[in-house]
């Protein structure tokens, strides 16, 4: 995972230094321990070391970190995991409409997301990529695990250099997306 985030950060920094100005310091050891301890819970390895990188893009910066979403920094992003998560069985009465083990992790401003599953819901493979659509059912999931979301990312900067749109979305590798749908 250290290899991948070194090379994800040539790559912004080369690729998108306006974008890389607007990502949040790293998190300390200190600091996860912090909020580990805030939110009852254990943060997986590769969530520690991807916020250990950057802890997400600044308030104010509205550029696309991945497929047209920003990255959230990690209280933020368990704050919106709480609240979602709240909303089982009242709001969301649909099985898997959203689940308490999904960690938002990027977001399009318009309450979509691309998250985290720690348990693996819909295939077992815990840590896997899965998208959140908040008016559609489709629950798709995007990649088997974080590490390789990002060396998507990465291998989509190294083929597209010259040609770069922020709006970007990384090509799912084969197999993927694997298709689900709540409820």
């Amino acid at each position: 995972m250290e290899k991948i985030l070194e090379t994800l950060d040539l790559h912004i920094k080369k690729l998108r230094p306006e974008l890389y100005s607007h990502l949040n310091a790293s998190l300390t050891e200190k600091d996860i321990q912090r909020i580990e301890k805030q939110y009852d819970i254990q943060i997986p390895e590769d969530l520690i070391a991807l916020y250990g990188w950057k802890n997400g893009q600044v308030s104010d910066c509205y550029d696309s970190f991945v497929n047209n979403s920003m990255l959230i920094p990690l209280e933020e992003a368990l704050d919106i995991a709480q609240e979602l998560t709240s909303m089982i069985g009242t709001d969301f009465e649909i099985e898997n409409w959203w689940n308490e083990n999904w960690l938002p992790i990027f977001h399009n401003g318009g309450g979509d997301y691309i998250c985290y599953d720690l348990k693996g819901i819909f295939t077992g493979n815990k840590g896997q990529i899965l998208e959140f659509w908040n008016r559609d059912n489709d629950r798709n999931v995007i990649a088997d695990s974080l590490k390789d979301f990002l060396n998507q990312l990465n291998q989509y900067y190294e083929n597209h250099s010259g040609e770069f749109d922020e709006f970007f979305t990384v090509e799912s590798r084969k197999g993927f997306p694997k298709r689900f749908m709540a409820g």
